[in-house]
């Protein structure tokens, strides 16, 4: 009996020392797998923050080089005119808005352009000239008007002037070509004639000391020049270059509306009318806005531009200093308005 209790203790005391190392070894497998855990979530936190890092340079990258390429890709596309066509049938709307002369928007330059696109793409079934314009320099509407016959000559499509605020002098000149002419109620029409208003300053500048000094290689060379005094033949030179102006102007009024004209009427008193009374004239062909214009079934208004741009605006500036300062011609030029 007294030898089974001393094996017993023996065994006990002999097995305590195993379970302290099971749970040393406990302790040290916890702490092992502990530091594994840290050790991946560090692994994660590194990996993520350079993802974030790749990303942040990725983005610098893309706001410092990407960006101002696309930027300047897209500037340059504009400036070339190079724009998607329309994807369907569509109406292609040319718009001729504000002043008509070089550098400007409604530019012969940038005109044309939008009238080759509206002509030559093959889903554009139609052309609508959107005419918002008190008028400017004959020429350029000139240049128009032969882009219009030019292209309507090789793809035979319907073209068709709305009217919107203004359509006057050299804007309505452009109108005179379009198959049918339509203006609204309230939009003022008109103006067909020419004009020359120079500034006279040369007694303004006399009263503070201040003369120009004008060579000539004749008399009439500098005939619009504002700083020297008018002469008899100065005066009678400007008018007689309006009137033949204006008198050309109506001609191809008379050509353009041969049969739809009011006979009896003075159409060169260079005076506006409503687009009304335009109607009543003849001077137009119905009286509507492009938002009631009747365009087909199914078929939409897609604006083919002119669309402004930053090298137009600057191109505008540059063209009206550089004619003040080298030509001095800006202030006086001949205008149909």
């Amino acid at each position: 009996m007294r030898f089974t209790r001393n094996f017993a203790a023996r065994r006990n005391s002999s097995s305590s020392p195993g379970i302290g190392g099971t749970e040393q070894l406990s302790q040290l497998i916890a702490e092992l797998s502990a530091q594994r855990i840290s050790l991946e979530q560090d692994r994660k936190q590194f990996a993520a923050d350079r993802r974030a890092e790749r990303r942040w340079r990725m983005g610098l990258r893309f706001v410092l080089f990407v960006l101002p390429a696309l930027f300047g890709a897209v500037l340059l596309a504009s400036t070339l005119g190079l724009r998607l066509g329309p994807l369907g049938k569509v109406a292609g709307v040319v718009h001729i808005d504000g002043e008509i002369a070089p550098g400007t928007n409604a530019s012969a330059d940038k005109v044309i352009p939008a009238l080759e696109m509206a002509f030559e793409s093959d889903n554009v079934t139609q052309v609508v000239l959107a005419i918002d314009s008190p008028g400017g320099a004959p020429v350029e509407s000139e240049r128009i008007n032969s882009a219009i016959a030019s292209l309507r000559a090789r793809h035979p499509k319907r073209v068709t002037a709305v009217i919107n605020n203004v359509g006057a002098s050299a804007a309505y000149m452009i109108a005179l070509h379009a198959d049918t002419i339509v203006a609204g109620k309230y939009s003022l029409v008109g103006s067909i004639g020419a004009i020359i208003a120079p500034w006279q300053l040369d007694q303004a500048m006399s009263k503070v000391g201040i003369t120009q000094r004008v060579y000539s290689s004749g008399k009439l060379k500098a005939f619009l020049n504002p700083f020297t005094p008018v002469t008899h033949d100065a005066d009678a030179k400007a008018q007689e270059l309006v009137n033949r102006i204006g008198y050309t102007f109506i001609e191809e009024l008379h050509h353009q509306r041969a049969g739809k004209l009011k006979p009896g009427v003075d159409f060169s008193t260079g005076e506006v009318w409503s687009g009304q009374d335009a109607k009543e004239l003849g001077l137009v062909d119905a009286v509507g806005t492009i938002d009631n214009l009747t365009l087909g079934d199914g078929i939409k208004a897609y604006n083919l531009g002119p669309h402004r741009d930053m090298m137009s605006v600057l191109g505008g500036a540059a063209n009206l200093l550089y004619q003040q300062s080298v030509f001095g011609i800006k202030a006086q030029a001949l205008t149909l308005r």
